[in-house]
């Protein structure tokens, strides 16, 4: 059965002594509250060192909160062991046993709780169909892909009926086609299984296409809980903007500021609206960001407003689109994302005017980036 679990205050310090209460160290999960409620693909997604991992770890059991709570359906198990809580963990090394076959190293969790020789050859192959494994049971890992290795590993958690599975980066060492494929397949696993997933993962892409919810974690901290749409679209501050797909990050000052409706920017000396809420008082700098795939490239001398000229600095060739990398009049740089057919009309060099449109433009909450050229961020798509 699935299980919601909660974070209430979670925090864990490293490099400090055993009664220097919560005081020194190095906070690698710092005061967290996060629900999760049963049955949901709930991902934790961030780069290297933000606490994401850590935080996975103190919900197995195996790192000690410094501080917090960790319940499990209600239950506080922060100082049980791993053992005893009901939750397994898959992890990108898989850890399968190179010397026993794909059924023995998924029912070996099984063989040390007290089931039937029946019981467990039934569960055994449960899980290997789940997986589509069932005619790889003989085998070793050695004689596996590195797909159908993680499959076994996946049979070999679900197994034991965890009311809660872990997933730290399990896709991490598949080669890019295998990840994408193996996605589809983790997220329809998940749905049959109806258990709660909580799945650690880098990879934005990973993030937006599996989860039911996410977090974006920044130094230890949640930046930003919601949807992969809401997060995606209404990004609460640069920090998620930047990390969760490319964004393109403006310096502008807030003009004219109307509550529920259309409120007047500057980008220089370029007037611009947003239809969105401006998180901001009229006079103040601010910083807005617009997706790339929003962005419109137009013919120099296009009409209306949101409208900015600029140069084309350089097209880079994706295969479905093509990336155009732009340098606004008013000096910053901005890329958009544009059909094939339609970025053949242009060349480096080629004077164009760019359109933001005003439902797509949003200005963060938080500090202002500075003005010039380099205020510009724009994540290449590329990288």
């Amino acid at each position: 059965m699935a299980a919601g679990i909660e974070l209430v205050g979670l925090t864990k310090r490293f490099g400090q002594g055993p009664s220097s209460g919560n005081a020194g160290g190095h906070a690698a999960v710092d005061n967290i509250d996060l629900s999760v409620s049963g049955g949901e693909f709930f991902s934790l997604l961030g780069p290297s060192g933000c606490g994401k991992t850590t935080t996975l770890r103190l919900i197995a059991g195996f790192e000690e909160p410094t501080a917090g709570r960790i319940l499990l359906d209600g239950v506080d198990v922060s100082q049980m062991p791993p053992h005893k809580r009901n939750v397994n963990t898959v992890f990108q090394s898989y850890a399968l046993f190179p010397f026993l076959s794909v059924f023995d190293n998924v029912a070996f969790g099984l063989k040390h709780a007290s089931v039937s020789k029946e019981e467990l050859r039934t569960r055994v192959g449960e899980a290997l169909s789940l997986v589509s494994m069932s005619g790889f049971s003989a085998r070793r890992p050695s004689q596996l892909s590195g797909g159908q290795q993680q499959r076994v590993a996946l049979a070999r958690a679900l197994v034991l009926k965890p009311s809660v599975l872990l997933l730290d980066e399990p896709l991490g060492a598949l080669d890019a086609k295998l990840r994408r494929s193996l996605k589809v397949e983790l997220k329809a696993l998940q749905e049959r299984v109806g258990i709660t997933f909580i799945y650690v993962t880098h990879d934005q892409e990973e993030a937006l296409t599996m989860s039911d919810r996410l977090a974006v974690m920044n130094a230890g901290r949640i930046a930003q809980i919601g949807t992969p749409q809401e997060v995606y679209e209404s990004p609460a501050d640069g920090y998620v903007a930047d990390f969760l797909g490319a964004a393109n990050l403006l310096p502008v000052s807030v003009s004219d500021r109307v509550p529920g409706g259309a409120s007047q920017l500057m980008l220089g000396e370029v007037a611009l609206s947003t239809t969105n809420e401006v998180p901001a008082a009229a006079g103040a700098a601010a910083q807005a960001v617009i997706r790339p795939e929003r962005v419109r490239v137009e013919e120099l001398g296009s009409a209306g407003q949101n409208r900015v000229p600029a140069l084309v600095d350089r097209l880079v060739y994706l295969g479905a689109a093509t990336q155009v990398m732009l340098r606004l009049a008013t000096g910053e740089s901005l890329q958009a994302v544009a059909a094939n057919e339609d970025a053949a009309a242009w060349a480096q060099g080629t004077p164009v005017h760019v359109y933001l449109p005003a439902e797509a433009l949003r200005v963060l909450a938080g500090d202002a980036v500075p003005a010039g050229p380099a205020a510009a961020g724009a994540t290449p798509l590329a990288s």
